[in-house]
């Protein structure tokens, strides 16, 4: 008999937001303001377990990886709108989409391929040449003129920075995707790593070739 952690739900409300990512043990804020979205942050906290699903829409339908994050923090403003933060609990895949009458999207999801996300400890990245990342992280982000906190990116563990750096880069929604399903904190810098060489070599983006 499978026994289940009572701190995940079989169903749970989703939030599709393209381009947002949820990475184990990292935060995300979020603002809601839409009604569907503040009537699901009313029947969120009012569960036992406080569990918002971010997921991906893609094409017509929803990715079939997602992550689970649970409301730590919330705050409502003058006009209406909540300020919250999520926590990385888990991610999930998507088993499909449960009817019912709610204004937003709820899904049935299975945990299990995901165990180590539970896991309290931070990955270890052993092969990481942080330094070279360093520098292609610096080259890209001055070719397409952005800024970063460079003393917080380099006193960062090696999960954190990387999984930061996938949740915040302008990168596609297809690209998110493929960081947030790679098993492991290696596949995951690996991959990361790729697109910014591509990028830097100019990829798709007219732009980036000189």
């Amino acid at each position: 008999m499978v026994r289940r952690d009572p701190a995940l739900a079989e169903v749970i409300p989703l939030f599709p937001l393209p381009g947002a990512l949820l990475l184990p043990r990292t935060r995300l804020p979020l603002q809601i303001f839409e009604p569907r979205y503040l009537q699901m942050m009313d029947d969120v906290l009012k569960s036992g377990h406080r569990l918002i699903g971010m997921i991906q829409p893609v094409g017509d339908g929803l990715a079939d990886v997602g992550t689970a994050g649970r409301v730590t923090m919330f705050s409502e403003t003058d006009d209406g709108r909540m300020m919250i933060s999520l926590r990385a609990v888990s991610r999930f895949r998507l088993v499909e989409v449960v009817e019912g009458f709610t204004p937003y999207l709820r899904g049935r999801v299975d945990w299990t391929p995901w165990r180590a996300d539970r896991d309290g400890a931070a990955a270890s990245d052993p092969g990481f040449d942080r330094p070279a990342f360093m520098d292609r992280l610096a080259r890209y982000m001055a070719a397409r003129d952005l800024s970063t906190d460079w003393n917080a990116a380099e006193e960062a563990e090696d999960e954190l920075l990387i999984n930061s750096l996938s949740m915040l880069l302008p990168l596609s929604v297809e690209e998110k995707q493929a960081l947030l399903e790679a098993r492991s904190l290696p596949q995951r810098r690996e991959l990361l790593d790729g697109l910014l060489e591509y990028a830097l070599h100019g990829g798709d983006d007219e732009e980036m070739v000189h």
